[in-house]
């Protein structure tokens, strides 16, 4: 059956018993990240009171998981991408393992560094985990279904972030850290148990000696020669790295809102649900026509709706505007994912998926970073208000500077 015959049907991608398990792996471990970022970011603003201190945790994270994004893309493509994810997975459950074990101690930790330790080596895990998933769906499901697959990995690991943190924050206010860790083990097994029932068609390997930093440039070769895809990696990166509110709501559910861990995990959850919702409209819809002018227009929303939250007093309006930011969020992630899926040949999807891990690392945890700096110096709402004025220059300039992307109509491997 032809991908125009089985257009409409969005649940075709579920049909593959190998896609199932990859979604409910990656659902397992997105929601353990989220529940260990709640309760470590609320532990550490409560131990330090210092808004760097949230930025330091990002930071801690993404140093490691950007020194070894390149060399991780080299990897993927000259091993076994499910075995690549497999390791990834273990030390990301050791990882979780130590955080529960650091709960157990007496007296806790009255300092962050064990924490940035610990976020450390998860961004190591991280980086080969985000490298090799990404290249592993084209072994897993046929070609004419990538679109399909890259909406619901992208809606998937949405979900996450909304059961994750909503999660966290009710476990964390019934039960305190200790077992809200304790339960998060439960998740780290469940990703590696059922990225074990992944079957796949391995790629073809290429057989002699690859040079490393030969092998490496390539791909950064494809990416710099691929306007569109180069021009639409930068608009995400800049946009959420000046947009980074996320990072701030520790502070703003504490300081500004008042609403306590309970409104925090519903603060975090927030954007994740608004990215849900959308994810359900983009998979039961035939692709888009315009699929550029939908990503300059999806990252100006996200832009507004986060002044619009650095400005909001109302918890109502805080939760229904990041719930905008996270439905504009996805739809600009779900035209990225299917531009990376469909354009770039399956042999280089590692080494590009690597060049993509190194954006989405840069605007994620250097932006929780550049948000924690700029909270220091202005404050979080100046902060946040400055992220998104920052979002709406960065469309202008990518729009202006990069017509191919305003020129995107839909996306097919030759467009």
């Amino acid at each position: 059956m032809t991908a125009e015959a089985r257009g409409h049907d969005p649940y075709a991608v579920f049909r593959h018993a190998s896609f199932r398990w990859f979604v409910v792996s990656l659902l397992a471990m997105v929601m353990a990240a989220q529940v260990q970022l709640v309760v470590v970011g609320w532990e550490i603003y409560q131990l330090t009171q210092d808004p760097l201190a949230l930025g330091f945790l990002g930071l801690s994270e993404v140093i490691p998981y950007l020194a070894v994004a390149l060399y991780a893309g080299h990897v993927v493509d000259r091993r076994d991408r499910k075995a690549v994810s497999v390791v990834a997975l273990v030390v990301l459950l050791l990882a979780a393992i130590a955080l529960f074990a650091m709960s157990l101690v007496e007296p806790v930790p009255t300092r962050a560094w064990p924490f940035y330790l610990v976020f450390g080596a998860c961004g190591l895990a991280r980086s080969f985990l985000q490298v090799s998933r990404s290249a592993l769906v084209a072994e897993v499901v046929p070609r004419d279904l990538y679109p399909n697959a890259a909406t619901w990995r992208s809606s998937t690991w949405q979900a996450g972030t909304v059961a994750g943190p909503a999660l966290g924050g009710v476990l964390f206010a019934a039960l305190g850290a200790r077992w809200t860790l304790g339960i998060n083990l439960l998740f780290g097994v469940m990703a590696l148990g059922t990225m074990l029932l992944v079957r796949h068609s391995p790629t073809p390997r290429p057989t002699g000696v690859v040079r490393l930093l030969g092998n490496l440039a390539e791909g950064l070769r494809y990416v710099r020669r691929e306007r569109i895809i180069l021009g639409a990696l930068s608009l995400d990166m800049l946009a959420v790295f000046f947009g980074g509110a996320v990072a701030m709501l520790p502070i703003f559910a504490s300081d500004i809102l008042k609403v306590g861990p309970e409104g925090f995990g519903a603060l975090q959850a927030a954007p994740g649900a608004g990215a849900v919702m959308m994810a359900f409209v983009i998979a039961h819809r035939r692709p888009f026509r315009h699929a550029g002018p939908v990503l300059l227009a999806a990252v100006t929303i996200f832009g507004l709706a986060i002044i619009g939250f650095a400005l909001s007093r109302s918890f109502v309006l805080s939760v229904v505007l990041l719930a905008i930011s996270g439905m504009a969020d996805n739809a600009s992630a779900v035209i990225r994912s299917t531009l990376i899926q469909v354009r770039v040949p399956p042999e280089m999807l590692g080494r590009v998926s690597s060049v993509n891990a190194i954006f989405i690392g840069s605007s994620n945890e250097l932006g929780y970073f550049e948000s924690g700096v700029a909270a220091r110096l202005l404050g979080a709402v100046p902060a946040v208000l400055f992220g998104g004025l920052m979002t709406l220059l960065t469309v202008a300039v990518i729009g202006w500077r990069v017509p191919d992307v305003r020129r995107l109509g839909v996306i097919a491997r030759d467009s």
